[in-house]
């Protein structure tokens, strides 16, 4: 590939690329770029927001570079004070090293194990004194610190900041230094942080990083980032059902978001033809969706189980088809069962016994397919079937007893 179609597809879905003249020619240099990206681990699993980055590092390798998947171990247990209006509280040594190792087993879904290197800030950051972390500490003022939005908005409404979240940035900064990076990925929130690594490299000597920020992914919500937290996401070690439903969920503005910073098989010409399909009525979105759909469940549980869950989808949705393809979710209840509404709630198909009420008045609860209209029906254990509340959400489940 040329450097003018390797950079087009590395501009694909990004941010924005500081500098981009920088990197074309570094690309022209015919030698393997060193690609950096960091991950904190702050929690024990991945969702599909942080494969946005990884994407772009696996396009990076079918170029021919060498990818560092960088976990912070060191770092995660300062705490990345990113976006954060409160100190964030650090994690054990324990908690860090248990969801470093759970990353690694998940990372290699997207990129290629053979050429991804995989790095620990430990190494570096292990060996230094004190006198080290305060000759880094020396290289940036408190005023600079103090121009990243989120410690000026702390700062100005009078909340507390801790002095080791000021290092947060500079030690990330320094292991673009001892991983001597060309290239450093991270998402929009972090651009303060990347561009210290560039500043660091040059104070040390190097040539200074190209920096290359992708957007935030939103989450099923289609306004807010994804994230746990608010549960607007989908685990990539979620079963490959839950990814096909919760992805034919989304709407579909935020389909192309999606296909343009997920998507491996659905190319920029292609996505405008298809976009336009749908805008002239040619294509119905649905199928769209289902194929973006399908090409995640594969990316994660392989070609078998995407075809499984799109069967089993439409099994429930278009009643066609075997329900037994579902995956089937064991749920534990009483002896004497559970009514409908509690049932549905524990099943994760409605979010509170209140939306469940709601939705068994409007006649949208169904059980194996038949309409459930009695409030007071109740489950013991012992059932199985698809218990759905509308078109879209819906699950197999076993009732066991507790």
């Amino acid at each position: 590939m040329s450097p003018a179609d390797a950079l087009a597809l590395i501009g694909r879905g990004a941010d924005e690329i500081l500098k981009t003249e920088e990197l074309e020619a570094r690309l022209k240099l015919g030698r393997p770029l060193r690609i950096k990206a960091g991950f904190d681990p702050t929690a024990p699993d991945l969702h599909i927001g942080h494969t946005v980055l990884l994407n772009k590092m696996r396009q990076f390798q079918d170029l021919g570079h060498q990818v560092i998947f960088l976990i912070g171990d060191f770092t995660g247990m300062i705490g990345d004070p990113t976006g954060k209006n409160v100190t964030r509280k650090p994690l054990t040594r324990d908690d860090v090293l248990a969801n470093a190792q759970t990353y690694a087993d998940q990372v290699f879904k997207v990129l290629d194990k053979a050429r991804t290197e995989v790095r620990f800030n430990s190494e570096w950051f292990g060996q230094m004194t004190a006198a080290d972390m305060i000759k880094l500490a020396a290289q940036h003022t408190v005023a600079r610190m103090l121009e990243r939005d989120d410690f000026a908005k702390r700062y100005a409404a009078q909340q507390s900041i801790a002095i080791h979240e000021f290092l947060y940035p500079l030690v990330q900064g320094y292991d673009s230094v001892a991983l001597k990076a060309d290239v450093e990925l991270g998402g929009t929130d972090q651009k303060f942080n990347l561009l210290m690594g560039r500043g660091l490299q040059e104070h040390f000597g190097q040539p200074p990083q190209i920096v290359l920020t992708m957007p935030l992914l939103e989450g099923l919500d289609g306004v807010q980032k994804m994230s746990k937290s608010l549960g607007n996401y989908i685990g990539i070690n979620e079963p490959a059902i839950d990814i096909v439903t919760k992805t034919m969920k989304i709407g579909d503005d935020l389909m192309w978001r999606w296909i343009e910073l997920l998507s491996f098989e659905i190319g920029v010409a292609e996505a405008a033809a298809l976009k336009q399909a749908v805008a002239t009525g040619e294509l119905n979105p649905r199928d769209v969706k289902l194929r973006l759909a399908q090409e995640l469940a594969a990316r994660f549980h392989g070609a078998a189980e995407a075809e499984k869950a799109v069967a089993g989808w439409h099994a429930v949705v278009r009643g066609e088809g075997d329900t037994s393809l579902l995956e089937l979710k064991d749920v534990a209840v009483p002896a004497e069962g559970l009514r409908i509404g509690a049932l549905l709630t524990a099943a994760g198909i409605t979010p509170s016994n209140s939306e469940a009420s709601r939705k068994l008045k409007e006649r949208a609860v169904k059980i194996d397919g038949a309409v459930v209209e009695d409030p007071n029906t109740a489950l013991a254990p012992g059932f199985e079937g698809v218990l759905q509340v509308g078109k879209r959400n819906f699950a197999r489940v076993r009732l066991v007893a507790q």
